[in-house]
């Protein structure tokens, strides 16, 4: 998914994060979102949670849009025209409807829910993606992850994975990136990363044994879920530091609660993030803005019908550095 906002924020973040280990999380942090159009007439609307000024990174996970459910009859559905992405992978999950993806590779994949694509842009990718006709409530997250500099400049890749769920007493497990509750994804990673879809029941509480040398962050879908001691909300995002060894997730309402787990080592390089690029400088940042605009880096999306999406205008302030709090 692009970015599309007409005045993003340029953001400098990363940088090592010392944490005392425990075997139960503590100190949970909840982020709440902020809503960003996908524009046009009638704006698909996404409520992001990261980056944002608490928080710009879980691990290498440097982006999070959530959005739905939406009637598309009412909202025109998604409609992104090809844009371009440096120095990161896009990670489409959907709960219910269907997307179209092209891309500059020529590859043309449907995204389905609880089916995982993932696209690797390394130095240059463009991308479209489109609701498809069949679908009537478009529902899902969008995230991104940043490529540390070793492997920031890599070949252009797409892979589609279908986790099978774990079914417990309590919940619905879909591992789609890394390893949880014994099930691991085959779907390599840059960083060590978790990327999970947890279904709890009604009043169901689950505990998981995770990485102590990961962070974490609860996505809450729907529902209200007790993080270890600390409520989250849908469309929030509770935040876990390193150290936990034990996550312990309460689904406090009378209906399903649906989150999405998110881990990673911390991220200890500084990137910098404005539009769809990920950058190590202003300069490189300028580079690519001004390639896509006229140069063959990104290549080009077969079988969209309709124009690139043109960059956004460059700030005319110098860059703020912006952290991670230690």
């Amino acid at each position: 998914m692009s970015n599309v906002e007409t005045k993003p924020m340029e953001l400098r973040c990363g940088g090592a994060v010392d944490a005392e280990r425990s075997t139960e999380a503590a100190g949970v942090d909840v982020l709440t979102p902020r809503d960003v159009p996908l524009g046009g007439p009638r704006a698909m609307t996404v409520r992001r949670t990261l980056p944002q000024r608490a928080r710009t990174l879980i691990g290498a996970w440097c982006f999070a849009d959530h959005y739905g459910p939406d009637d598309v009859s009412v909202t025109g559905g998604m409609d992104v025209a090809p844009h371009p992405h440096t120095g990161l992978q896009t990670v489409s999950w959907l709960f219910t409807g269907e997307i179209e993806h092209r891309d500059s590779m020529g590859n043309h994949a449907l995204v389905r829910p609880g089916e995982l694509n993932l696209m690797t842009g390394g130095y240059g990718i463009s991308h479209s993606e489109v609701s498809t006709p069949r679908t009537t409530i478009l529902h899902g997250v969008q995230l991104w992850v940043a490529l540390p500099e070793e492997h920031r400049h890599t070949e252009r890749d797409f892979q589609h994975y279908a986790p099978e769920p774990l079914l417990t007493g309590e919940a619905e497990i879909r591992v789609f990136l890394g390893s949880l509750a014994g099930r691991i994804s085959p779907v390599p990673t840059f960083t060590p990363l978790l990327g999970a879809e947890i279904v709890l029941q009604p009043r169901a509480t689950l505990t998981l044994a995770v990485d102590p040398a990961f962070e974490h962050g609860l996505l809450v879908d729907q529902g209200q879920v007790r993080l270890a001691d600390t409520l989250v909300g849908p469309s929030e995002l509770g935040y876990v530091p390193p150290g936990a060894a034990v996550l312990t997730l309460t689904n406090e309402s009378d209906d399903i609660a649906r989150t999405v787990l998110l881990g990673g080592t911390p991220f200890g390089e500084e990137i910098i993030m404005w539009w769809n690029f990920i950058c190590r400088s202003h300069e490189e940042i300028v580079e690519a803005r001004d390639e896509w605009m006229s140069g063959d880096r990104f290549g080009s999306v077969q079988g969209y019908d309709g124009a690139p999406l043109p960059a956004p205008e460059l700030p005319r302030v110098p860059l703020k550095p912006r952290r991670n709090p230690s």
